[in-house]
């Protein structure tokens, strides 16, 4: 018995007869082609035509586009302009926390958005681990190792504004970039964290919901209320907003917006921030209860904490 290069043990006695060989000879025959097909799972081909380890093949996903969803839009879902009801009226929503508040005369108020694009899933580790490697982030306090169609967790505001950042050039200069999204960089628009309006419009549509699939409290839409995430896109909603999946539970969302009273003002994102700011997430996590996976929950983090109930997904947006 031998050990060949790749591990696998081939019998080499010689022993009679030819059904022996044959069955040696099959063995590495298969031992070749199960090598073969595993390391084609890992490769892909980069824009310069050569071919770089990525990690295996996820079904759904596309490994020679960042592992993003494997669809006409690469997994991004439209929001067309126009205004919505942003806020809680805790005549309708009795969980509501004071901070959903518009004002102290409104419960709530209208923003009007222009057109985005919403990426349908919170971005995964396979995702986040392609910019890794790509961009030589330290990912020393990064947990990359589970299941690659997990959410990333565990991350900083400015990490996943910089796999962001990286993931615009990306789409700006590859050929699989498709036409609807490269026009519409083209135009003026970015790839960043959203911000909280754009977030909640994409969690309640038009319609003021208190929940991404309607007004009512439901289980077995989301994830939360458990011990572990789930992969995103695992459990169906055709209810939901938009048909995106897991705004609600699995991990908590950053936006790109800094955590200031209501009523909401796009311009207060880049204006009077305090000297040592808290950015929003939205959504809740797997181990929140129910009231924390309202579409107008309003979380915060501190931009250098790292928690694995906190990810985040991105938008193609023109503010």
């Amino acid at each position: 018995m031998t050990q060949q290069s790749d591990g696998t043990h081939v019998n080499t006695e010689k022993v009679p007869g030819r059904t022996v060989g044959f069955t040696a000879m099959t063995l590495i025959i298969l031992a070749v082609a199960f090598w073969m097909s595993r390391e084609s799972s890992r490769l892909e081909i980069n824009d310069s035509g050569e071919a770089i380890a990525t990690g295996p093949a996820l079904e759904g996903f596309r490994s020679d586009a960042w592992y993003l969803p494997d669809d006409e839009l690469l997994g991004f879902v439209a929001v067309a302009a126009g205004s919505f009801i942003m806020g809680s009226n805790p005549a309708l929503d009795r969980m509501a926390y004071e901070n959903e508040r518009w004002s102290n005369l409104r419960r709530q108020g209208s923003v009007d958005l222009p057109t985005f694009y919403i990426s349908q899933f919170e971005t995964t580790i396979s995702q986040f681990a392609v910019f890794a490697r790509s961009s030589g982030l330290d990912i020393s306090n990064i947990d990359l190792t589970g299941a690659g169609n997990l959410p990333i967790a565990g991350i900083t505001w400015t990490e996943a504004l910089a796999y962001a950042y990286w993931l615009e050039q990306q789409l700006r200069e590859s050929i699989e970039t498709p036409a609807e999204l490269r026009t519409f960089l083209e135009s003026g628009a970015r790839v960043t964290l959203p911000n909280e309006a754009e977030w909640e419009k994409a969690a309640r549509s038009t319609d003021g919901r208190v929940f991404v699939w309607g007004s009512q409290p439901r289980t077995g839409r989301a994830n939360f209320n458990s011990d572990a995430l789930s992969p995103v896109g695992a459990l169906a909603c055709p209810a939901c907003s938009y048909g995106l999946s897991d705004m609600a539970g699995n991990v908590w969302e950053l936006t790109r917006s800094p955590l200031q009273d209501y009523p909401y003002d796009p311009a207060d994102d880049a204006e009077n921030l305090s000297a040592d700011p808290l950015y929003v997430m939205r959504g809740g996590s797997y181990s929140d209860p129910i009231n924390n996976v309202r579409t107008a929950v309003r979380g915060a983090a501190d931009p250098g904490v790292r928690s694995d109930t906190i990810g985040f997904r991105i938008v193609i947006s023109t503010l």
